[in-house]
């Protein structure tokens, strides 16, 4: 891998971010004045005129941007309007929780998506292939919002078995973790398949059975490593997607992580949190999509070698 290349998806990730950045902080500042929702209805000019000085509130949109930008050099990402507290230290001190969500559902995706997927596609158009990509398509429909209700209606409400909000035990887990990882299993298990279709057909394949090659030693050593590309990019988006993902299902369960933050956070119009959060959630998209680029030219290195003869021309 070289510099060049390094260099080139490191410069790609830091304009991404400077966009999104500035994409967010003049659209949260177009949709109306944070002041007029965060104070009563009845208070008077002077009191609104205080807070939007205090705030910074008064100032062109522009010398705004350019004053929140020298902040964030230095380390600064603002206050929250609400609490009057640090708006990143309220975001990394709700991060765990998220992040224990996200990764036990990856996890849990991870663990049935590729292992049906790869079945599917040994079993191709059998009736056990056409049962795993039936669940696979229900599970990427169902929106994440209903299947936490369905699962609340029946396992909390009928049959006492799980709790329905909170993240006190291990058991608050589960029910979370299910309705997070369903849709994303199921992009795992449709792309696994896909893949692994795509590399059993090839002549390589085909040699490999004629020599009489066991099959175990054809699916780990030839079939896997060459139908992990397409994997590693739907894992790699979802990866970034995580925190993104889990505003909903943290809202239904009641789960206090960055998703229900950010919630409360937008009807209050705490600009700070907001930014902060969305910032954290482009991050780890661009940061994805870096590992997934650099994953790329280690794992095949014809990517190098196009990226190269791009730049050189």
């Amino acid at each position: 891998m070289t510099l060049t290349y390094l260099g080139w998806k490191l410069l790609r990730a830091v304009v991404t971010m400077w966009l999104v950045v500035t994409f967010v902080f003049f659209i949260l500042r177009l949709t109306g004045d944070p002041v007029a929702q965060l104070l009563p209805d009845d208070v008077d000019q002077v009191t609104i005129d205080y807070y939007r000085k205090l705030w910074g509130l008064d100032q062109t949109i522009f010398v705004q941007y350019w004053n929140y930008f020298l902040a964030l050099f230095q380390g600064d990402f603002g206050v929250s309007f609400r609490d009057n507290q640090d708006a990143l230290q309220l975001v990394l001190a709700r991060l765990p929780k998220t992040a224990l969500l996200g990764l036990t559902a990856l996890g849990f995706a991870l663990l049935f998506g590729i292992p049906f997927g790869v079945l599917a596609a040994l079993k191709k158009n059998t009736a056990f292939d056409r049962f795993v990509m039936g669940l696979a398509v229900f599970g990427f429909s169902m929106p994440n919002f209903f299947l936490g209700i369905l699962l609340i209606l029946g396992f909390s409400l009928q049959l006492r078995m799980l709790p329905s909000s909170g993240s006190e035990t291990w058991l608050h887990m589960i029910m979370p973790v299910f309705t997070l990882g369903t849709s994303f299993g199921a992009q795992v298990a449709r792309y696994t398949r896909s893949s692994m279709i795509d590399v059993l057909n090839r002549p390589y394949m085909r040699t490999a059975d004629a020599k009489g090659a066991e099959t175990s030693r054809r699916l780990y050593l030839h079939a896997l490593p060459n139908a992990a590309i397409p994997v590693v990019t739907i894992v790699g988006l979802k990866v970034g997607e995580l925190i993104g993902s889990a505003v909903i299902t943290e809202n239904v369960f009641a789960w206090p992580g960055i998703g229900r933050l950010l919630t409360s956070a937008v009807a209050m119009r705490d600009l700070a949190v907001v930014q902060c959060i969305l910032m954290m959630i482009a991050l780890t998209m661009v940061l994805s999509n870096l590992a997934v680029d650099l994953l790329y030219g280690w794992m095949d290195p014809r990517v190098r070698v196009g990226n190269r003869e791009g730049a050189n021309r």
